[in-house]
């Protein structure tokens, strides 16, 4: 086995980038070697807690530190651009959820890794959490009986004023995009294809451009049965944020705890200790790492970023119209060959009101 580190930057020093410092330190693939932030003093003050060399732009990084990847931190608007230059540069790229605020920007930029030849995928940390791992494995042998009914809940009080992530020129939306793309992901991980979806508006709670509460109801194309709830402004106070209904049991992933109990158990079994953030950080970089090594295929596909983008523009159709709307997938389609041109900018999501 190679064990070469992968030698990665990280671009963006925000909130979700300290993160990765610390699912660095723990990395058995990856070598974190230089930051890069548009606002020099913040990515000197990451650099520093990482023992790296700090940079003003990500070309400065990738030229500096010879970069095989490189981790994207930035706000969601950005990705498109970055992400083609560096691939076209040919670096390898993870890139932080959401891929693209539309599905046009997503096709540009997984064309641009397809004429490169190099990886593009997309980071969402619920894939590598343990416990939906053997969640998933569960699931797959029968124990609860063919899945009926899949819910999702990614509720909590956060004051969202004046962050980027409510800017709808930055993020494309609200907590639809923000945290409905790991649900989107989630679902489509245990499920598979998502067909057909619709979405709700909650009332409005904070003074905010995006919605800040919303419910998503989905078919999956096996006909699974989903919800989604997504809030900035309540709590459901669960101890549950999956749960997974079965013809023969009852399955759910935990913050603290995750349990299953088929229909003829009396008792329900354990089988995981909870969330826990650093770890899923952590195996994500390791799989994208050993995925450029050849070592294991990476886990998160580019079919299934697209994916992503695709369903949350879909759901966005849905708020807006209130009615169903089916999921256009474009990997059943050709991607675009026209690499290297810039496409005209989306138009963007217009705030909710």
């Amino acid at each position: 086995m190679n064990t070469t580190k992968v030698r990665v930057g990280l671009v963006g020093a925000g909130a979700i980038a300290q993160t990765y410092v610390q699912a660095f330190a723990q990395s058995a693939a990856a070598e974190l070697v230089g930051v890069a932030d548009v606002q020099l003093p913040a990515a000197t003050a990451l650099a520093g807690q990482a023992g790296c060399r700090a940079f003003g732009s990500c070309e400065q990084l990738i030229d500096a530190m010879h970069c095989e990847a490189a981790v994207i931190c930035t706000p969601p608007a950005t990705h498109p651009d970055i992400c083609c230059r560096l691939l076209e540069g040919g670096v390898h790229v993870l890139c932080e959820k959401p891929l693209a605020i539309s599905v046009s920007e997503a096709r540009r930029m997984a064309a641009a890794a397809q004429h490169s030849g190099r990886v593009l995928t997309m980071a969402s940390k619920f894939r590598y959490v343990r416990d939906v791992i053997e969640a998933k494995s569960i699931v797959a042998s029968g124990r609860i009986g063919d899945v009926i009914l899949f819910e999702n809940a990614f509720t909590s009080r956060v004051d969202m004023e004046g962050r980027w992530n409510s800017d709808p020129a930055i993020s494309g939306g609200g907590v639809l995009i923000d945290n409905g793309t790991h649900s989107v992901d989630i679902m489509r991980y245990f499920l598979g294809p998502l067909v057909e979806l619709q979405a709700v508006a909650g009332r409005r709670v904070q003074d905010l451009p995006v919605e800040d509460t919303a419910r998503v109801f989905v078919r999956s194309a096996a006909g699974v049965m989903g919800t989604i709830d997504l809030s900035w402004s309540i709590s459901k106070e669960s101890p549950h944020y999956l749960s997974i209904y079965g013809s023969a049991g009852t399955l759910h992933v935990g913050w603290r705890e995750s349990t299953f109990r088929g229909s003829g158990d009396q008792a329900w079994t354990v089988f995981g200790q909870g969330y826990d953030k650093r770890q899923a950080f952590t195996a994500q970089l390791d799989n994208f790492a050993r995925s450029l090594q050849g070592q294991e295929p990476c886990r998160i596909t580019l079919e299934d970023a697209l994916a992503s983008v695709e369903v949350i523009e879909a759901a966005y159709q849905a708020l807006h119209g209130e009615r169903w709307v089916p999921v256009i997938a474009s990997v059943s389609h050709s991607l675009p060959v026209t690499v290297g041109s810039r496409a005209k900018q989306p138009e963007r999501r217009r705030a909710l009101v």
